[in-house]
């Protein structure tokens, strides 16, 4: 009941503004590698459609830290991936939204500005640079990954290629782990690239690879990819959860009205609970 509570006060919460401090974490304080633009601010797109704010043009990386003041305080660090088709990041509805929530649990959330659009080398460098960033603020935390649309396909990624040396090491930061303790993918896009929509072939599972939690509906036309993800998972004895409901569609975040919007958020606080028992999120 305590987890409803909290879903419909942050509803609310939303109408009336944000009000949580966040600060800005530039990831690569010398060369971004691959990356030859000149630093600059993300640009807003024109497109205002939903409702939702659009960024693309990324060119100097970042997390943007949301610190929980939760007297309940967990000891879990979320990295939020926004999507976007990796042509934009929908930041708000699938970013700042997501991670103002996580707070009002408990969690430390951070949103990820990855590289775009049509940067998918260097969003991966991105992901791994933050996970170790944040592995880099606070090493006791548990730290995992939520990824929206093309942002669960980067966290995917990240996921399943914790090993793979993506870029050059800058700095004491680069020696901490990338593996993320948990992935949550929620309507996951592009994972069934392979042959015959089978699994992409970036996408490499074995039994390093850290638990998944799966949301996605019946009417998404990306609703492949979860379920591509979940056999390869299955067959390689990774624990993972899957759901599958009727309706919602593609692109709802968190946001009122939608049903699959409503559904997901208790399911993933569940699957956190008997996950990581220790964070003990009360009902």
């Amino acid at each position: 009941m305590k987890q409803i509570l909290l879903i419909t006060g942050f509803f609310l919460f939303l109408l009336n503004g944000f009000s949580q401090q966040s600060d800005t974490i530039y990831l690569w304080p010398n060369k971004i590698p691959g990356e030859s633009a000149p630093r600059h601010r993300p640009v807003v797109t024109d497109n205002k459609s939903g409702g939702v704010t659009r960024i693309t043009d990324i060119t100097n990386p970042a997390i943007i830290s949301f610190k929980s003041e939760n007297v309940e305080k967990k000891n879990v660090s979320i990295l939020v991936c926004p999507g976007g088709a990796y042509k934009y990041l929908a930041i708000d509805k699938e970013g700042y939204e997501v991670a103002q929530w996580l707070v009002t649990l408990g969690f430390d959330a951070y949103v990820l500005q990855y590289r775009a659009p049509d940067k998918r080398e260097g969003a991966l460098q991105d992901i791994q640079r933050a996970l170790r960033t944040i592995r880099n603020i606070d090493s006791t935390q548990i730290v995992g990954l939520m990824g929206f649309s093309a942002g669960g396909n980067l966290s995917a990624m990240a996921a399943t290629n914790f090993k793979k040396k993506t870029y050059e090491p800058e700095d004491e930061i680069d020696r901490l782990s990338c593996r993320p303790d948990f992935a949550a993918l929620l309507y996951p896009a592009y994972l069934d690239e392979g042959d015959n929509q089978t699994l992409s072939s970036e996408i490499t599972i074995d039994n390093s690879t850290p638990p998944f939690f799966i949301f996605s509906t019946a009417d998404d036309a990306y609703g492949n990819s979860g379920l591509v993800m979940t056999t390869a998972l299955l067959n390689k004895k990774i624990p993972v959860e899957l759901h599958v409901i009727p309706l919602g569609g593609h692109g709802y975040g968190l946001r009122k009205g939608n049903i699959a919007a409503e559904t997901w958020p208790e399911l993933f606080l569940h699957w956190m609970n008997y996950q990581f028992k220790p964070i003990a999120i009360d009902h």
